[in-house]
């Protein structure tokens, strides 16, 4: 089976185990259907997810010149806190900030490789805790816009870690943690301006992925110098896919590369 198309993230569907699929322009595939297959991935161009035009991807899937102007990449979407839209404020263009910035979001725990706080919007869970690999999460606060989302996020990281060590995720090196716990212990540091906004009585949401065989080492596919690529696969989690030689491929990270997949 052969599919063509511009990489962008993995769209995903809650399950046991959640459910993956690679959109293509004309088709798509259910990449769950090509565990214990053998997967080859031909780097054939670059393609801008804004601008459409085969120049060299920058960051998150765009060119440099995109990157930079638009405003699907404006730095409030990486530092939430620095969101602008509530104080009617622009950054790169005020009504997409408006419909992005002013809506419920989620500042939640998730545990994939050790407890970290994140932000999202409400209408991406689960889907921001698949994407990171975390195998259980729980909200903490949910707020009515992105600055307040921020503000706690910046409050709670200098007590807890906002990273993900991803090769730790890769390779399963995880720990069950009491999330609930950790949500009480973390309570005292909420900004005032959110405190009101604290989720009490919810519980974790754990999250199975598909992986037949998880990597001791891993290595990390690099399309540039490895245009070519075939391994059998062996599990997908996060947005990685796992490979029986230890390689992983992380398809979000190499948004805007326009590839062949051959599933044999």
């Amino acid at each position: 089976m052969l599919y063509e198309g511009v990489l962008r993230k993995m769209r995903t569907e809650m399950g046991s185990p959640i459910q993956y699929y690679l959109i293509f322009e004309s088709d798509f595939l259910n990449v769950n259907q090509a565990l214990d297959k053998n997967l080859k991935i031909n780097f054939i161009k670059y393609q801008c997810l804004n601008c459409g035009l085969d120049k060299k991807i920058y960051r998150q899937g765009f060119c440099q010149s995109c990157f930079f102007e638009t405003p699907l990449a404006g730095d409030w979407i990486m530092k939430p806190e620095l969101s602008t839209a509530h104080l009617d404020k622009e950054d790169r263009d005020l009504a997409y900030e408006k419909k992005m910035q002013l809506q419920p979001h989620i500042v939640y725990l998730a545990n994939s490789s050790n407890v970290k706080v994140g932000v999202t919007r409400k209408s991406q869970v689960p889907t921001r805790w698949i994407d990171q690999g975390a195998h259980e999460a729980i909200e903490i606060v949910e707020v009515p816009n992105r600055y307040l989302a921020g503000i706690t996020e910046v409050a709670l990281k200098a007590h807890v870690s906002d990273k993900t060590s991803w090769q730790k995720m890769l390779k399963n090196d995880i720990k069950d943690l009491d999330l609930i716990e950790w949500r009480a212990k973390l309570k005292p540091y909420i900004p005032e301006e959110a405190s009101e906004y604290f989720i009490e009585n919810n519980t974790e949401t754990n999250i199975e992925f598909p992986v037949l065989q998880y990597p001791e080492k891993v290595k990390s596919l690099n399309l540039e110098k490895t245009p070519s690529y075939q391994g059998l696969l062996k599990g997908i989690k996060g947005q990685y896919l796992i490979f029986e030689d230890q390689t992983v491929f992380n398809v979000r990270s190499n948004e805007g590369y326009y590839v062949g997949i051959n599933i044999s």
